[in-house]
């Protein structure tokens, strides 16, 4: 099984994370952001990563830093769970349609870290939760995985739908992108032999 766990301690925030690239997509999440955790919930189901994240965070100031570090914390234990990456598919690319809204996400697992984001909000709120920081998760993930990403709303009008549609895209991207390819298991998917950096 590949699996990774991380616990990471500030003065904002305590996070643990654990998960399971191999699992059937069972979670267990407490950010104490509702719609932070309704997200997360989807992002493991779809994904079938088996995921657990615990974070208590300096919420009394805002959602700013209990967001990050939950993208900071599942993006580490993901790469720590991939380990040197070898006979994984590498490249992941999905399209998650909700009623009117429809959403791509588009992975590479390069160890180069970007993430081009071409989304957006039309309304400050969703639940309790800043719809500015949606972005700033999937940039805060990305980072710390090492993956390049790219999300992109083609359409859509309610907002909860957009949120929502860019995690279950991310989602089924990974899902495909982590599964071991039978053709080439034993090997890193690069002509450089290495996933680690440019």
């Amino acid at each position: 099984m590949r699996t990774g766990s991380v616990h990471r301690q500030t003065k904002e925030t305590s996070v643990a994370v654990e998960l399971n690239l191999d699992g059937t997509g069972v979670y267990e999440v407490s950010t104490g952001i509702g719609f932070l955790d309704h997200m997360l919930e989807q992002l493991s189901r779809h994904s079938l990563i088996d995921l657990t994240v615990r974070i208590d965070g300096d919420l009394h100031i805002d959602q700013h830093h209990t967001t990050e570090d939950s993208g900071i914390a599942i993006g580490e234990a993901f790469t720590q769970a991939l380990g040197d990456r070898r006979g994984i598919t590498r490249y992941g690319t999905a399209y998650a349609p909700m009623d009117e809204t429809l959403t791509r996400a588009a992975i590479d697992i390069s160890g180069r870290p970007y993430l081009v984001w071409k989304s957006g909000f039309s309304q400050p709120r969703l639940g309790e939760m800043d719809t500015e920081l949606f972005e700033h998760w999937f940039h805060s993930f990305a980072g710390a995985a090492g993956i390049t990403l790219h999300i992109e709303t083609l359409y859509g009008d309610n907002n909860h739908h957009i949120a929502e549609s860019a995690f279950k895209a991310l989602a089924r991207a990974l899902r495909q992108a982590v599964e071991i390819d039978p053709r080439k298991a034993d090997a890193v998917p690069s002509t450089k032999g290495t996933l680690g950096g440019v």
